[in-house]
């Protein structure tokens, strides 16, 4: 039987858990490559054999996308699966269009094709774009469930940029485990959150082993999103949170736009930073594609560990990394709180970068005079501790929600900046939560035996 010749493109998470869903046993195809883009360290290297199955004994091959033409020329391959997300429709269109330029389809596989079902209830929490406030909800949501079914299980989109044989499935329990899995900055900024909070949370490369190992510990799941990618669970409720500071990418971003036309409950966060003219317009933009969605706001509200310490000063921002790099915020909460808290003057970190980080202000030059926390290597870690070393600043201002200290070695006074959804009055976010839970048995009273 002749095979379909097949390149994946991805970033190191759906592409693999597509291949594993639709190729990885079909004998119908022949996956010949994998390309990598948007995240750094996560080309030249193997799909191994152990993830990928029977039908591919050496494993498969890893590229970088800017050699996709090449790919396709060299292995006559006649499908090409995009499985990466946060890209602007025309990105894709413009990807699209090299593809069919040399002779092959162009296409995506959808929810239906790649959604595990799960035997216990899933809430999953994902957004129209990187950095509008999942981990928030993620976290917010996750302390309902500790307060009415015990400890929350939490499954988060996967980051599997090192050994991926040896993370085909990843339980985090505490801190420990980070280190034992050698996680990257990027990594911590989603776990160690949630586990100062009690979570568990598992990742991986092999999601249905990693739903598997959940359900042995969890009453209900919670799906914690990657970009603005949709679950590879299949959702029994499905929240999308939308970013008025982003007026318009709620339907301008793949595969944002589809999270929003699915979902049950849409979460309006941030609505302490904009007034109510945008959003009213960011509702009616919510109806125009699902008119069927529940709309709530929350309040994604700032604070420091150490107000006193910023008042005057001069302060170096440290930001979340995916959302002022190919999230394309120019900043966030770090430097709203500089503002907030009476910062004398926020110092550039641009003329005192080196290495990667240098490399990182080249490559995205939409960034504002903050300091992204990049660290997807042991190296590209060290250029981060050398960049803030380097600044004339009296004290970071560190709005990653990594603990830094816990890293690297710094010289100067650290302040950390945490951020919290609140709720409008009435708190509907919370009751429909709340009634989710005891719809699927989860009451109040049930937690008393995880306490006692």
């Amino acid at each position: 039987m002749k095979k379909t010749r097949v390149i994946v493109m991805g970033a190191a998470g759906r592409d693999f858990h597509n291949f594993n869903m639709v190729f990885r046993d079909n004998p119908a195809y022949r996956v010949v490559a994998f390309t990598a883009t948007q995240i750094p360290y996560i080309t030249d290297r193997r799909y191994p054999p152990q993830l990928a199955g029977q039908l591919y004994p050496r494993g498969i091959p890893i590229y970088d996308e800017s050699k996709l033409a090449e790919l396709i020329s060299k292995h006559r391959a006649e499908q090409v699966i995009f499985a990466y997300s946060d890209l602007s429709h025309m990105e894709v269109m413009h990807k699209a269009s090299l593809v069919l330029s040399r002779g092959a389809d162009f296409r995506f596989l959808g929810p239906d094709a790649t959604m595990l079902k799960s035997r216990k209830p899933v809430l999953s929490v994902c957004a129209v774009r990187t950095g509008a406030g999942k981990s928030q909800v993620t976290r917010y949501l996750s302390e309902m469930i500790r307060q009415q079914c015990g400890k929350p299980v939490v499954v988060r989109h996967p980051m599997p940029y090192g050994n991926l044989a040896g993370q085909e499935v990843e339980r985090f329990a505490n801190s420990q485990d980070l280190s034992g899995y050698r996680c990257t900055i990027e990594e911590r900024e989603e776990f160690e959150p949630l586990l100062d909070r009690g979570a568990i949370v598992f990742a991986g490369v092999d999601y249905e082993k990693v739903l598997r190992a959940a359900e042995n510990e969890g009453e209900i799941l919670v799906w914690d999103g990657g970009n603005n990618d949709f679950p590879f669970f299949r959702p029994d409720l499905e929240l999308t949170v939308v970013d008025p500071l982003r007026p318009g990418h709620e339907t301008a971003y793949f595969p944002g736009e589809v999270n929003l036309r699915r979902a049950h409950v849409v979460i309006i966060n941030k609505i302490n930073a904009v007034d109510a003219a945008e959003i009213r317009r960011m509702e009616a933009a919510i109806r125009s594609v699902n008119p069927d969605a529940v709309i709530v706001h929350t309040a994604s509200d700032i604070g420091v560990d150490n107000p006193s310490a910023i008042a005057g000063k001069r302060v170096l921002v440290v930001e979340d990394g995916p959302t002022i790099t190919h999230g394309g915020m120019p900043s966030g909460a770090g430097l709203s709180a500089a503002g907030m808290f009476s910062a004398s003057h926020v110092v550039d970190p641009r003329p005192f970068a080196v290495g990667s980080i240098a490399e990182v202000f080249r490559s995205y030059p939409h960034i504002g005079p903050v300091l992204p926390a990049m660290g997807y290597s042991l190296l590209q870690t060290l250029d981060l501790q050398e960049t803030i070393r380097n600044c004339p600043c009296d004290v970071v201002l560190c709005a990653t929600p990594v603990d830094l200290r816990r890293l690297m070695t710094l010289d100067k006074p650290v302040v950390r900046v945490s951020y919290e959804i609140s709720e409008q009055p009435g708190a509907p976010l919370k009751k429909i939560i709340t009634d989710f839970l005891a719809e699927h048995g989860c009451q109040a009273v049930r937690a008393e035996k995880y306490f006692t």
